[in-house]
């Protein structure tokens, strides 16, 4: 080969890889977006449906084009008995599950199950933000499972076929109940039925009368339209229906560190609005079920919440050991 045309070889070898370079480049800037996966087993006029959108948003605004929050509400990847399972198989990277269904990773949770534990949301409010409260976040580390905020939902109300007033009015009916040992207990206390069954079948089994009622939030007996087949709601305060966001350590280390700062930032923010929006839905939402004529709200006299908190209160020392009592007194200190 003679000098020129090694010259022009060469240089045509050079222009090639160029080229490659500069394709290569756009290639890799036309790459589709990193998938985060956000499931949940409520509608998405929730505040916790409403969360996960804004979740969304904030992450593909600040991330624009790197990260693509897909948000999959009512149960329709998993349900609430198998998220975080799906959540540790990394089939899913963020749900946002009610406090009650991390009775398998830690007992500590426990705690929000207690009936007439808390008298207000801002006595929950108080404890999730104290010191206490904020471990409780890291307490299923060891088992894969980082909390990453708490979500509220609201007080819980009861609901059945007939009028709820005094804990005898609940003696042999089946209420409906998360998998939770505490709320089984809290019903046993005033000899009802627990029936553990996922969310997305409640609807159902009240329509069908396979149960008789079961406790939620004025948010979700409104979305679900549960007072459309219970024909009474006791307004009981009796316990707090909140979440915890969690994503799994796997994915979490996963990430790189400028790009997990930006979304916890957007997480936390999208908590904020979600909270907002369930402190304005407690009214709302209540007052829709009121207007629509199809349950009768029973107002509780003091004498009557008295009668309810004495047959429940026993639950408490049943579970101390497990959670531990300086929690509860943590939480009960909340109240003041």
């Amino acid at each position: 080969m003679t000098r020129l045309n090694t010259c022009t070889f060469i240089k045509q070898i050079v222009k090639i890889t160029s080229i490659a370079a500069l394709l290569g480049a756009s290639l890799n800037s036309w790459a589709a977006p990193t998938e985060i996966k956000f499931s949940h087993v409520v509608a998405e006029n929730t505040p916790k449906g409403q969360m996960a959108l804004k979740f969304k948003q904030l992450v593909e605004e600040r991330l624009p084009g790197e990260y693509q929050v897909n948000v999959f509400p009512n149960s329709q990847l998993f349900g609430d008995n198998n998220e975080l399972s799906a959540l540790l198989l990394n089939d899913v990277q963020f749900v946002a599950p009610s406090l009650s269904k991390f009775e398998r990773y830690t007992k500590k949770l426990q705690l929000f199950d207690l009936p007439f534990l808390f008298k207000d949301m801002d006595a929950v409010n108080r404890f999730q933000q104290s010191d206490s409260g904020q471990k409780l976040l890291n307490s299923m580390k060891r088992k894969g499972v980082i909390g990453l905020g708490y979500l509220h939902n609201g007080m819980k109300q009861f609901s059945a076929s007939s009028p709820l007033t005094l804990p005898e009015d609940a003696q042999g009916k089946k209420f409906r109940i998360m998998a939770s040992d505490v709320l089984a207990a809290q019903f046993q206390a005033v000899d009802a039925i627990p029936v553990k069954k996922p969310f997305s079948e409640v609807f159902t089994l009240l329509q069908t009368r396979a149960i008789d009622g079961q406790e939620n939030t004025w948010s979700n007996i409104y979305s679900k339209k549960f007072y459309e087949v219970q024909s009474n709601i006791t307004e009981s305060n009796h316990g707090v229906l909140d979440y915890m966001v969690v994503t799994s350590s796997t994915f979490w280390k996963s990430l790189p560190a400028d790009k997990r700062k930006v979304i916890k930032a957007s997480l936390d923010e999208a908590i904020a609005y979600g909270n907002e929006i369930a402190a304005a839905k407690v009214n709302k939402d209540k007052q829709a079920i009121i207007d629509s004529k199809r349950s009768e709200i029973t107002y509780l006299s003091p004498e009557q919440r008295a009668a309810w908190v004495t047959a429940m209160k026993p639950v408490w020392a049943k579970f101390e050991d497990k959670i531990g009592k300086d929690l509860i007194d943590a939480a009960v200190a909340s109240n003041e």
